[in-house]
């Protein structure tokens, strides 16, 4: 058996998820039949982030281990056929071979995602990003992006119900920043928890906005009680740019 790693990009719209779900469509199922059906044998793939429904990638990972050779799995023929099945909201980077103990989760050593929001009506970007046509100050949204890094317990940001030992996250990275009309929100870190990118920026939007001070959002912060936190912006701004091995 030898392990390999799966590097792929997707539009989340049509998807309840990146892992695998009962009853609703993932990234994993269809990967996994697009395998099965290529390889005629069943492949069982591990994720390495769980992004939830309507989230993109531009890069994400699984792993998988299989009795077949190296240079069957990391083919160009392999990947062509991959590819040639999957839906074209779906695209395989590319396969390669890893040591055995490399795992696509827990060797992750950072996860990077970038959220956008447009301020004018543009249908070129209306299903991968957020509009939110409402004056931003972005002195006040980095104010509060600074203020992340010094914290490390992130509760106020985690969605109920998520079966979680810790609410500890290290964010690396954390700042807003305007690239053609269009604001960027960029946050590195170890792990992050379920729905926290949203809660993040729904939250600071409320600070750009002067809907709250800096000192209300650490006081959610701090509360460490996600009904003081904002979620509500939609999925589809949130894209998953790298996973750091």
């Amino acid at each position: 058996m030898s392990r390999h790693f799966i590097e792929l990009g997707y539009q989340g719209a049509n998807y309840a998820g990146f892992q695998i779900q009962k009853n609703a469509n993932s990234i994993q199922h269809e990967v996994e039949q697009a395998l099965k059906t290529v390889l005629r044998e069943p492949i069982l793939l591990t994720c390495s982030s769980r992004t939830d429904a309507g989230v993109h990638a531009v890069s994400n990972y699984f792993h998988f281990d299989s009795k077949f050779s190296t240079d069957i799995i990391t083919g160009a023929k392999l990947l062509s056929s991959l590819n040639a099945l999957l839906p074209g909201d779906i695209v395989i980077h590319k396969i390669y071979k890893v040591p055995a103990d490399q795992h696509s989760r827990f060797s992750a050593k950072s996860r990077e995602y970038h959220y956008f929001i447009y301020q004018s009506k543009n249908p070129f970007l209306f299903d991968r990003a957020c509009f939110y046509p409402y004056k931003l100050n972005l002195q006040k949204l980095n104010e509060a992006a600074g203020v992340l890094m010094e914290y490390q317990d992130f509760s106020s940001f985690s969605k109920k119900n998520t079966q979680v030992k810790s609410f500890e996250c290290h964010i690396f990275k954390s700042e807003w920043f305007v690239e053609k009309d269009t604001f960027i929100y960029t946050v590195r870190a170890n792990r992050f928890l379920r729905g926290m990118v949203k809660g993040l920026v729904g939250t600071m939007l409320k600070v750009g906005t002067g809907k709250i001070s800096l000192q209300n959002f650490r006081e959610i912060i701090e509360s460490k009680d996600s009904s003081q936190a904002n979620f509500a912006v939609p999925s589809k701004g949130l894209f998953l740019i790298k996973v750091e091995y």
